[in-house]
């Protein structure tokens, strides 16, 4: 038998939350790995989310953007991945509303990028049937559900975005899907929930709750805050991605839900108490600031994801309890303020 060809993933957007969590489960997961690191390191990108990994003889960084295509052949040639995990991507909606074109250029133009160098590459040094182009999507492609509604957002839901945000990652989902069926790449898609945890750059909800509430600053929830998410601990969202770059069957799109879905107002108060166990300061501290702000254009009211073709085809399941890693993620922001 010939030698089996040893993994280099490129992990693109790596230096952001999700990227640098699933860096960190895939050096501890799979530590033969080549791992290279291309990051553009936007304000939401850090390297020291990858302390420990940093020192690592198979861990590489370079810094860019991939919408340039020099740098993104640059990259192909110098260190041959055949797994390409993307993350790469400006992902807030509330920038996305009043600075669109970033997000049409990055999360469109960029992934479009990567797939032509990746499909170049691949193909010239017989590659394909070894490679993997796993595309990192969200829920939010799917548009909103009603706040009544039991339904779920399946894998065969039309897409219906209403953000610009959310239009860019269709639009990414829709290129890969058609790389797929017009040149055969060996396309994946995950369509994950919202994700929590340490390290998250604090204009996420969870994290700005976290932050604001120690400093005794204003806690802002949209409109009603009856608007309801599904809540995915990081680490888990890495488990299930890791499964999908393995053993997901080419082609196909996975949906990872938390199974955890919270009005953001009951979260937010739910955020207030653990920080009262967490501080030992009464909760009422907390929850007294607590703002309601005016509802922000195009706000989707409810997601929830069914997953139960990640878990039957691929034997997924979350492994954390939700309120424990909520108390955890807590109590990780709460040292960085050294209270």
């Amino acid at each position: 038998m010939g030698k089996v060809m040893s993994k280099v993933v490129l992990v693109t957007g790596g230096a952001g939350f999700i990227g640098s969590s699933f860096i960190h489960y895939l050096s501890k997961e799979h530590p033969d790995y080549v791992i290279i690191n291309l990051d553009k390191l936007t304000y939401a990108g850090n390297l020291e989310n990858l302390r420990g990994i940093d020192t690592r003889a198979n861990y590489h960084f370079v810094k860019g953007d991939i919408t340039n295509r020099e740098l993104v052949e640059y990259v192909f040639e110098k260190f041959k991945p055949n797994y390409v995990v993307n993350f790469a991507a400006e992902s807030h909606v509330d920038r996305s509303i009043t600075g669109p074109e970033v997000f049409v250029r990055t999360n469109i133009y960029g992934t479009q990028v990567l797939l032509d160098v990746a499909k170049d590459f691949w193909v010239r040094n017989n590659m394909l049937e070894h490679s993997r182009f796993l595309q990192i999507s969200t829920d939010e492609v799917y548009g909103s559900l009603p706040l009544e509604s039991k339904d779920k957002f399946t894998e065969e839901s039309p897409l219906n975005p209403n953000s610009p945000y959310s239009a860019s990652k269709a639009g990414a989902d829709l290129l890969c899907r058609s790389y797929y069926v017009t040149y055969g790449m060996p396309i994946l898609i995950t369509r994950s929930s919202n994700n929590f945890g340490p390290r998250q750059y604090p204009e996420k909800l969870i994290p700005l709750m976290i932050n604001n509430a120690v400093q005794g600053k204003p806690l802002p929830v949209y409109g009603d805050g009856q608007n309801m998410r599904d809540w995915l601990y990081v680490e888990d969202n890495c488990n299930a991605i890791d499964l999908v770059l393995h053993k997901g069957i080419i082609g196909e799109i996975y949906n990872i839900g938390g199974g955890n879905e919270w009005k953001n107002i009951d979260l937010v108060n739910l955020i207030c108490e653990l920080l009262g166990e967490v501080t030992g300061k009464p909760s009422e501290n907390y929850k007294r600031l607590i703002t309601f702000i005016k509802d922000r254009p195009g706000h989707d009211r409810r997601y929830a994801l069914n997953s139960d073709k990640i878990r039957r085809k691929l034997q997924w399941k979350p492994k954390w309890n939700f309120r424990d890693a909520l108390r955890y993620t807590i109590e990780w922001y709460v040292k960085q303020f050294k209270l």
